[in-house]
């Protein structure tokens, strides 16, 4: 069997695909990952094969439209949110069919997968007549931005005669049961398993210290408004009787350095470095948010949209997070909810009860069996 996977334009869509993909590939199968000339790096990177089906940037689909004109940046508000991210992720779908028409032309994929907002794998599974599998990269719910990718999209649904986006032949989903919506549609469940890039351990990123870890990071891609978080945010926080880690690209890691010295910080291995934490803070990103659920480690979620304002709020309910949004952040909230998540018990037993729910979910390979069935049906 040969699967073609088509992740989205960060890392964290790579990451979140990784683990299907390497199930397929042990379970003997062929697996090439379709993605942009600058991600095709971190693919190889974690090991797996990568072709680069278009150069367009993750920066310039996000702020330029298919001619090239300014488009908004992100804005604010679930409903715009939502147009933007259905722009350009249309966009980035648009960009990658040719490329992708020449890559299956070539090496005639048995199935296709995509991610939660991965486009161009539904478009492209329909034009070869094979099936579609639709894994969502991480917790959170991105049905609601479908709509306006298929505007943006208009012109190549048109050319395939196709009314809509068309669905896929499964779906497989990381969320935990307890945190998916009431009214999700059906999918398969499959346990998440991180799989992100590695480095050379030191023995402080698997051992616990004395004091209580609290872990901070804003993802895995260096950008203006990360700059401004972390700082912003590590300054507060230096004042907690706590050891702080910053987990970082390094292309951002020496800068945080000059400025905390005293705080460890750099690329490091989260799949690693959570199990250790007594907190993990961060910007909103699903990967770190189920990469700390897996870990069992409470979290604090500062995210700069509204878009995934209902799954981050689900999250919150169970009791494994907090939420804070910039407008709730004034004077000492922000160290107020990090004392709580620190000394209330109860959420440190939660976030274990939601690990225990992940764990207990069938493992990519029986994906992968899955996938084996639908190929050959």
């Amino acid at each position: 069997m040969r699967v073609l996977i088509v992740p989205g334009p960060s890392p964290a869509t790579v990451f979140g695909l990784a683990p299907l993909a390497n199930a397929l590939r042990l379970a003997g199968h062929s697996v090439l990952l379709a993605t942009t000339s600058e991600l095709a790096p971190t693919v190889t990177g974690i090991g797996l094969p990568a072709v680069a089906v278009t150069d367009r940037s993750w920066q310039s689909l996000i702020v330029t439209d298919r001619a090239g004109a300014p488009v908004e940046r992100m804005p604010r508000g679930t409903d715009p949110e939502r147009l933007h991210h259905g722009g350009w992720f249309g966009r980035l779908a648009a960009a990658s069919l040719p490329g992708l028409r020449e890559t299956a032309a070539a090496w005639r994929p048995s199935l296709v997968v995509g991610g939660s907002m991965s486009y161009a794998a539904g478009l492209l599974a329909a034009e070869l007549g094979v099936p579609c599998v639709r894994q969502s990269w991480d917790p959170y719910d991105t049905t609601g931005v479908d709509a306006y990718a298929a505007e943006e999209l208009r012109p190549e649904l048109d050319a395939l005669g196709l009314p809509a986006l068309p669905g896929p032949a499964l779906a497989v989903d990381v969320c935990p049961p307890s945190l998916r919506p009431p009214a999700a549609p059906g999918a398969l469940a499959m346990r998440w398993v991180p799989g992100n890039a590695q480095r050379p351990l030191e023995p402080w990123m698997f051992a616990r210290g004395d004091r209580p870890r609290v872990c901070v990071t804003s993802g895995s891609r260096e950008t203006e408004a990360n700059q401004g978080f972390l700082l912003r945010l590590v300054e507060d926080l230096t004042t907690l009787d706590a050891e702080i880690v910053i987990a970082a690209p390094e292309e951002a890691a020496g800068r945080l350095r000059e400025r905390f010295g005293e705080v460890r910080v750099g690329w490091m291995p989260l799949d690693v470095v959570a199990p250790t934490c007594d907190l993990v803070i961060h910007h909103g990103g699903g990967v770190t948010g189920l990469t700390a659920l897996v870990a069992g480690a409470p979290q604090l979620l500062l995210p700069r949209w509204d878009i995934f304002a209902e799954s981050m709020g689900r999250m919150s309910e169970s009791g494994a997070a907090r939420v804070l949004y910039p407008e709730d952040v004034a004077d000492d909230t922000l160290l107020k909810a990090c004392g709580e998540l620190l000394h209330d018990p109860a959420y440190g037993e939660r976030a274990r009860a939601v690990a225990a729910e992940i764990a207990s979910l069938p493992a990519p390979a029986e994906t992968a069996r899955a996938l084996e069935s639908l190929a050959s049906g």
